[in-house]
C-alpha cells in the first residue's frame, strides 16, 4: 500500500519517487470526466508538488488546477481566527471579552462566554442547525433561501441557555465561528469579507481568495461541489447553510494557500508571541485534554471518539511523533484538508470538489511519503540495525 510506506525525503533522489507515488495516489481516484481535487506539497519554503485532477464542473469539464477556487468549508476557521487575533493585536478586542459586551442584546447566558471560548469551541453555544430544525427550518431555509449570519445570531439570542457552562467542556461549534465572523464585522466596522480582504488576503497576495457572498462577489475559476449518486455525479454545491461566513464561507486555491502557509512560517501577519495563543490547546478545568470528540449520531468526523487538542482555528496534535497543526473541511459537495508540520517545514493540502473522497485521509497518505521518520522510530530502527549487525557478525 502506498500510504503505508514511510520514507525520508533524503532517501528519494530529488523526491522524484515520492512525487510519482503522489501522482499514483490521486490519478487512481479520479478522472478527467469526473469532479476531482487539487493537491499541494510545500516543503522547506518551496512547492515540491502541485497538481489538479478531474474537472471543476461537469458542464464544460474545465480541469481543476492550481488556481481553481474550492470552498474550504471548515478550513475557513483558521482565517476567522486570524481576523480575531488581528483585532486583538489592534487593541480593539480582548480574548477574555464577554459576548454580551460586543452584543449587548445577547441573553444573559452570553455573559460568561468569552471570545476565547468561541475560538477554541468551549462556548457551549447551541448548534444553529439544530435550532433551524426547531424553528421549522425545512420550510423556512433552503439552498435557494439560505440562512444568514444575522439569522443565526437571532436564533442563538432566542435561547435562554447554552449546552454547558463555558470552558467546562469542548464541543465543535459552527455557531461559535459564525458569531466570530459577526464579532469581526461589529468591532472593525467593516464586513467580514472586506476585513479578510484588507487585512489578510491582499497583504499576502492571495488575490483569488474570498469570503463568498452570493450577489456581492464572484468566485474566480470556481469549482462546483458534487455528490456521487447511483448514475454518476450530481452537482450539490449549495445547502441551506452555505451562506454563513465565519464557519465555512471562504473559497481559495493552491496558489494562494501556499502563500498563506508561507506567511504562517514567517509570521508575516502576527509576531511569533502574538501567534502563540492560537497554538495552545484547550484543557479542561482539571488540566487534561478533552477525552473525546463530542460528535453526534452518525458522526463521520475523523476525530470521533478520540482525544481532542484544539487551539484557535487549528487542531494541535502529534502525528507519528511529529507536532502538527491541521484542519479539515466537509460540506455539501466539498472536502478539504490542510496538514502543517512546522518543525519539518512540511505542508500538504488537498482540496476536493466531490464529497465521496476523504481529503484528510488522502492528505496523510501524502504526508507519509515526505515526512521524516520520528526520532523515536529512527532510534528504534538504528537500534534494530545495530542489533542485526551484531548478530550477523557472530
Amino acid at each position: 500500500m502506498i500510504g503505508s510506506v514511510l520514507v525520508t525525503c533524503s532517501a528519494k533522489s530529488n523526491d522524484s519517487a515520492a512525487k510519482a507515488e503522489v501522482q499514483a495516489i490521486f490519478s487512481s481516484v479520479t478522472s478527467q470526466q469526473s469532479p476531482g481535487l487539487a493537491v499541494l506539497v510545500q516543503q522547506n519554503g518551496r512547492i515540491v508538488f502541485q497538481r489538479g485532477y478531474g474537472a471543476r464542473e461537469l458542464r464544460s469539464f474545465a480541469p481543476n488546477g492550481q488556481q481553481t477556487d474550492f470552498r474550504l468549508a471548515s478550513c475557513t476557521k483558521q482565517f476567522t481566527a486570524m481576523a480575531v487575533m488581528l483585532l486583538v493585536h489592534d487593541g480593539k478586542l480582548r480574548y477574555d471579552e464577554p459576548l454580551t459586551e460586543i452584543f449587548p442584546g445577547f441573553p444573559a447566558y452570553g455573559r460568561s462566554i468569552t471570545v476565547r471560548n468561541l475560538l477554541n469551541h468551549t462556548s457551549g453555544l447551541p448548534d444553529y442547525e439544530e435550532l433551524m430544525e426547531k424553528a421549522g427550518g425545512v420550510a423556512r431555509w433552503t439552498p435557494e433561501r439560505q440562512i444568514s449570519d444575522s439569522e443565526v445570531l437571532a436564533l442563538l439570542e432566542s435561547e435562554s441557555r447554552g449546552k454547558f457552562a463555558p470552558g467546562t467542556q469542548w464541543s465543535y461549534s459552527n455557531s461559535g465561528y459564525v458569531v466570530l465572523g459577526l464579532v469581526v464585522a461589529k468591532v472593525s466596522g467593516k464586513s467580514f469579507p472586506q476585513f479578510l480582504r484588507e487585512r489578510i488576503f491582499a497583504p499576502l497576495g492571495m488575490d483569488h481568495t474570498l469570503a463568498y457572498v452570493k450577489g456581492t462577489n464572484q468566485v474566480p475559476d470556481r469549482a462546483y461541489g458534487h455528490s456521487k449518486k447511483d448514475k454518476g455525479f450530481e452537482e450539490s454545491d449549495q445547502s441551506s447553510t452555505s451562506a454563513t461566513l465565519g464557519d465555512g464561507g471562504v473559497y481559495s486555491n493552491l496558489e494562494d494557500l501556499a502563500k498563506w502557509d508561507t506567511s504562517l512560517t514567517k509570521h508575516t501577519l502576527l509576531s511569533e508571541p502574538e501567534m502563540r495563543p492560537a497554538l495552545v490547546p484547550f484543557k479542561l478545568p482539571d488540566g487534561s485534554l478533552p477525552a473525546h470528540w463530542a460528535g453526534g449520531v452518525g458522526d463521520s468526523d475523523p476525530l470521533a471518539g478520540k482525544p481532542v487538542a484544539y487551539g484557535f482555528g487549528w487542531y494541535l496534535d502529534a502525528y507519528k511523533g511529529h507536532s502538527r497543526m491541521w484542519h479539515y473541511g466537509d460540506t455539501v459537495g466539498f472536502k478539504s484538508a490542510i496538514e502543517r508540520f512546522p518543525d519539518e517545514k512540511l505542508t500538504v493540502i488537498v482540496l476536493a470538489n466531490r464529497s465521496d473522497l476523504d481529503a484528510a485521509a488522502l492528505a496523510l497518505r501524502v504526508v507519509d511519503l515526505f515526512l521524516p521518520a520520528s526520532a523515536t522510530a529512527a532510534s528504534s530502527a538504528a537500534s534494530n540495525g545495530s542489533r542485526a549487525r551484531t548478530l550477523s557478525a557472530r
